[in-house]
């Protein structure tokens, strides 16, 4: 894979705040083929028209974004548009199918559009409707080509949803259309933000699609239903989404907990008619097996439940398991990295940045953290790129003569990495946990 000096720059910059890189992630991935072996099945399911769920269980430190992420790479490689989101104690809560479905359409991106593309998928599925008419015969400048499109694209959407689009998304769909077309484009561009979610559109707007308040909560999954199917139309495989953070959901009150998860059982239940469209959850094994989490709701976990056999758990089972990072890969990735980065001199860098200085920088952030690799490799990584960026700065900068690794150098340690530095823990203990009652949240 040849990369730009763009994308190049990208992947190290990210790396040097210790955050996923969005791009160039195959440059440097290692030891998870059978991961990602699976997501190519997975993949083609969905482009068959399978509607899918996959969880991604992992600990800290054992790739869960950067997996996800490299799905979502795959996914627009292929055709599919896709969208990134994060669940937050603050500011995304997942029992407000509103919120998430909001979001997602924030982040849809495709290959030509990195982020906010669902104006540009809907712009190119009017596109498509206007071609297939002109080619059955009819002539754009008829007095009334715009209200034969209008009808097409009503009937494509019925269609397309079985007719279980909401018919306020119809009528701004066909608003949008109308705007564009009488040049009002502000209008257009209000109705499509009221279309993606938002609450905060002028009254005009509104009036002129004949639509009142904004998505609710109950109505949300139809939306979706109706983005996924605007997406194929407009040439795309499908729609693949991450929930990346999961496990966040562990922090929430109990009711607030209950609602989230219980709104990832309906996902759950609801995929397969959603055709087209595939799931990514990222959880660690306490949010998938505790009863705070997953293991307290018995419907889901039924459904959902990590097997293994003596150590030997298959990737197609709904959950993913994601490996710690072990030495030897942790070596693995440092080599690439190091084969990535563009000096001014590269023999220079070879030779102090050598493979005797990336085992021993291995072993010595390892050692900061008390023996545990699977945990170290977005400290490992920034620490690493630190030591190239000073060699090429500085000419007689010797990484060798440095220092080991002290997880106390760095002021930006996760509650996760301290936790883990303190062997103490802010989540409560599940003991008295009551199972969570199944309930329909939205």
């Amino acid at each position: 894979m040849t990369l730009s000096k763009s994308d190049v720059d990208h992947i190290f910059q990210q790396l040097r705040m210790g955050a996923v890189p969005e791009r160039g992630l195959d440059t440097f991935a290692v030891g998870i083929d059978r991961q990602r072996n699976e997501i190519d099945r997975l993949l083609e399911l969905a482009e068959q028209g399978e509607g899918l769920v996959k969880f991604l269980r992992g600990g800290y430190g054992c790739g869960k974004t950067f997996m996800s992420r490299l799905a979502l790479l795959e996914a627009r490689r292929r055709g599919f548009a896709t969208s990134f989101v994060v669940v937050s104690d603050n500011e995304f809560h997942f029992y407000k199918f509103s919120d998430i479905y909001r979001k997602i359409v924030a982040e849809l991106a495709t290959n030509t559009c990195p982020r906010g593309a669902f104006g540009d998928i809907l712009d190119r599925w009017i596109g498509e409707v206007e071609a297939s008419l002109i080619d059955a015969g009819h002539d754009e400048m008829e007095p009334d080509f715009d209200e034969k499109v209008r009808e097409r694209l009503n009937e494509e959407i019925a269609r397309r949803t079985d007719g279980r689009a909401p018919d306020d998304f119809v009528r701004v769909v066909q608003a949008i259309f109308e705007a564009k077309e009488e040049g009002e484009f502000a209008e257009a561009g209000a109705l499509l933000s009221w279309l993606s979610g938002s609450g905060n559109v002028a009254h005009s707007a509104k009036k002129r699609a004949q639509v009142k308040g904004s998505v609710d909560n109950k109505a949300a999954l139809d939306y979706l239903r109706g983005v996924v199917e605007l997406t194929k139309a407009a040439g795309y495989k499908g729609l693949v989404v991450v929930v990346d953070e999961a496990e966040t959901i562990l922090r929430m009150r109990k009711d607030v907990r209950a609602k989230s998860l219980n709104g990832i059982r309906q996902i759950v239940d609801a995929a397969q008619s959603y055709p087209g469209l595939l799931w990514f959850f990222t959880g660690t094994p306490d949010f998938f097996d505790s009863r705070r989490g997953v293991g307290g709701l018995e419907p889901l976990h039924d459904r959902i439940k990590f097997d293994e056999s003596s150590g030997f758990a298959s990737a197609r089972q709904p959950q993913l398991e994601l490996k710690p990072f072990d030495e030897d890969r942790l070596r693995e990735v440092a080599l690439k990295l190091r084969e990535l980065y563009q000096p001014e001199d590269r023999t220079g860098l070879a030779k102090k940045i050598n493979d005797t200085f990336i085992a021993n920088l291995v072993e010595q952030v390892t050692e900061g953290f008390a023996g545990d690799v699977g945990v170290v490799p977005r400290q490992f990584l920034r620490q690493f790129i630190e030591h190239m960026d000073r060699v090429d700065e500085f000419p007689d900068y010797d990484p060798s003569k440095e220092a080991g690794f002290k997880p106390a150098d760095f002021e930006d340690l996760t509650e996760t990495e301290r936790e883990l530095l303190t062997g103490q823990s802010e989540v409560e203990d599940d003991e008295s946990e009551d199972l969570i009652p199944a309930e329909d949240v939205w």
